[in-house]
């Protein structure tokens, strides 16, 4: 079984019991994966992005357990400790493991982006919020404006929302 098949079982074994949160990663992986393709990324950002996208929120259910909430900050603190005993039992190597889990660590951070990983994350988090969250077309608009820079990105929100 390939690589990113393993982690996304994984992944689902972590959340078992929490199909919302198994919907959400698997929804991330694959805007993730289309933008990322879309943008022309290398093979080891394709790969460090798309291992991000479905460990993104395995800072929640600690940070649940920890604190009783789970805010975008609390996540980012309890999400990279998991990430990396999850990418390990997957045998990915460290530089991988390392930026994965910096990437996990800041995917509700929008200031001091400093890659086409961490933006796409940024923006394929997004697109599958605005829809679950029901959030407005205004609001669709805003994020839009405000964190979508990728042409694929742009596209498929545009798209998507009807902007």
């Amino acid at each position: 079984m390939e690589e990113m098949a393993r982690a996304l079982l994984a992944m689902t074994r972590f959340d078992a019991g929490d199909p919302k949160r198994i919907q959400h990663f698997v929804k991330v992986h694959s805007f993730a994966r289309l933008i990322g393709q879309g943008e022309g990324l290398d093979g080891t950002t394709q790969r460090q992005l798309e291992l991000a996208a479905v460990v993104h929120d395995i800072g929640i259910h600690p940070a649940e357990a920890k604190y009783g909430r789970c805010d975008g900050k609390l996540q980012e603190r309890e999400g990279p400790a998991p990430a990396r005993e999850l990418l390990v039992s997957l045998g990915v190597d460290d530089e991988t493991a390392d930026r994965v889990c910096f990437l996990v660590g800041h995917h509700h951070t929008y200031e001091g982006v400093d890659g086409p990983d961490w933006q796409i994350l940024l923006e394929a988090d997004f697109l599958v919020n605005l829809y679950e969250d029901e959030l407005s077309q205004d609001a669709a608009r805003a994020a839009y404006d405000r964190v979508f820079c990728t042409e694929t990105g742009k596209t498929l929100c545009r798209t998507m929302f009807g902007l």
